[in-house]
C-alpha cells in the first residue's frame, strides 16, 4: 500500500501516544488506551515534549483520506532519560508503529527505510529494543539492525536490543 509521508511536527504529538501504545505492546500489558504511558516514566520519554531540535520522526497518511495511520520516531535517549539500549549519547532510539489493520502491508518497511536514509545524515546510528516475540524484529534484521544483547524490558519478559550502524 502506498501512503503519503511528511516529518513530524509538534502538533502530532497526541498522535505519537496513540502510536506509542502500540509501540510499546501497551495492550499486552493490559492497557486499553495510551494514557498509563503519560505518566510512566519508562514510556514518556519517548513522546513528552516532541520536537525538540535532535527529535526527527515520519508520519505516514492514507493516500485517500490523508488520515495518520502510522509514525516512525527517532529521539536521542541520554542522561536521566537513558533506557536498556543506550549506546551513547549520539546515538537515538527508534519507535515505529503502524494501526492495527495497517500492519504487514509493506508501510512499516516504507517509513522505516525512509527514517534510516534521513538519519544516516545526522546520526552515527540508532538503536531500538523490541520484544522477542514481536513479528516486528523480522523487519528490523531486513533492514539491517543487528542483535547487541538480551534483555529484561519494564514488564518482565524478555526483549532484545538492536543496532544499525551507519
Amino acid at each position: 500500500m502506498n501512503v503519503i509521508t511528511r516529518p513530524l511536527v509538534k502538533d502530532d504529538e497526541p498522535f505519537l501516544w496513540q502510536m506509542l501504545y502500540y509501540a510499546a505492546r501497551m495492550q499486552e500489558d493490559g492497557a486499553t488506551s495510551p494514557e498509563p504511558a503519560k505518566t510512566n516514566p519508562d514510556l514518556n520519554k519517548y513522546v513528552e515534549a516532541w520536537g525538540l531540535p535532535t527529535d526527527m520522526g515520519l508520519l505516514a497518511l492514507h493516500s485517500e483520506h490523508h488520515q495518520p495511520i502510522g509514525a516512525a520516531w527517532l529521539r536521542l535517549l541520554i542522561g536521566e532519560k537513558k533506557t536498556i539500549s543506550y549506546i551513547d549519547d549520539q546515538t537515538p532510539e527508534l519507535a515505529i508503529a503502524l494501526l492495527p489493520d495497517y500492519t504487514s502491508l509493506g508501510i512499516g518497511t516504507q517509513l522505516l527505510t525512509r527514517l534510516i536514509a534521513e538519519a544516516r545524515q545526522v546520526y552515527p546510528a540508532i538503536v531500538l529494543s523490541v520484544r522477542t516475540n514481536n513479528p516486528a524484529r523480522y523487519l528490523y534484521e531486513r533492514v539491517g539492525f543487528r542483535t547487541t544483547d538480551a534483555v529484561t524490558n519494564r514488564v518482565g519478559s524478555n526483549s532484545v536490543n538492536m543496532l544499525l550502524r551507519f
